[in-house]
């Protein structure tokens, strides 16, 4: 037990030397910050959710704290409480992962242009590259005179944050308030929403927007709830390679 707290407080000291690091860039800060609003008030919602999932399943707040550091995957998170809480299979963890976070390899795939020149931030940023920082690092550009990298690490460093905070918070507290939480999830389809609006707003993104809505609509119909997302992925990823250029020298235009 002592040699667990001893690798939180190496984490809490981790985390603390990052927070000092950002506060040298305070205007990389300021200009990332508002763009994170939104996956705040979700993630710091879900992360509670995820927190007080854990705490009935007899795991305080420091398990939280960790596997909200280390594994930062919402779904995989909560799939995961399941997996403590029953008989371990290596081979089953290990294909419902993949499963689960298949979607990743395409995110990965579009920010390839992206994460170009990032320098040091660019391990942290494949690392850190959930749904949510996904859509924000692929619609927004940085200030003029802000580091791209610095700028990036911002915001996916805010959104890991959010949803350390929220784990933490859940399993400290959620637990002992006596509420109904049922239907909490939907935050989560919230944000996406606001995310997608917000995107429809900016003219050169209303095209990737539609083809990806299309997709998915298309995707659905064919191969239902349960199976839709990977073949949506696969759509989406190639109709904006095909429609890549054709769109960049619009904008140049």
């Amino acid at each position: 037990m002592l040699a667990f707290q001893f690798q939180c407080l190496i984490q809490i000291h981790s985390i603390v030397s990052v927070i000092m690091t950002l506060a040298r860039f305070s205007a990389t800060f300021k200009a990332a910050f508002p763009h994170t609003l939104p996956v705040m008030a979700g993630y710091i919602c879900l992360g509670a959710a995820f927190g007080i999932l854990l705490q009935t399943a007899g795991y305080d707040f420091l398990w939280a704290g960790v596997m909200s550091i280390t594994i930062f995957a919402g779904a995989m998170q909560f799939i995961a409480v399941d997996l403590l809480t029953s008989a371990f299979s290596l081979m089953n963890a290990f294909f419902i992962t993949i499963m689960v976070n298949a979607r990743h390899v395409f995110y990965g795939f579009s920010m390839l242009e992206k994460f170009e020149n990032t320098g040091w931030a660019k391990p942290y940023l494949i690392f850190s590259l959930t749904d949510e920082t996904f859509s924000l690092l692929y619609s927004i550009k940085p200030p003029e005179g802000i580091s791209k990298g610095s700028f990036y690490f911002c915001i996916a460093f805010l959104n890991h944050i959010y949803w350390i905070a929220g784990g933490i918070i859940g399993a400290l507290v959620g637990a002992q308030v006596p509420l109904d939480f049922t239907g909490i999830e939907f935050v989560m389809t919230a944000l996406f929403v606001a995310i997608f609006t917000e995107q429809c707003r900016i003219r050169y993104n209303r095209i990737p927007a539609i083809i990806g809505l299309g997709g998915s609509v298309l995707c659905l119909a064919i191969f239902g709830p349960d199976q839709f997302i990977l073949p949506a992925m696969v759509v989406l990823v190639a109709a904006l390679s095909l429609i890549r250029k054709p769109i960049e020298k619009g904008l140049k235009n």
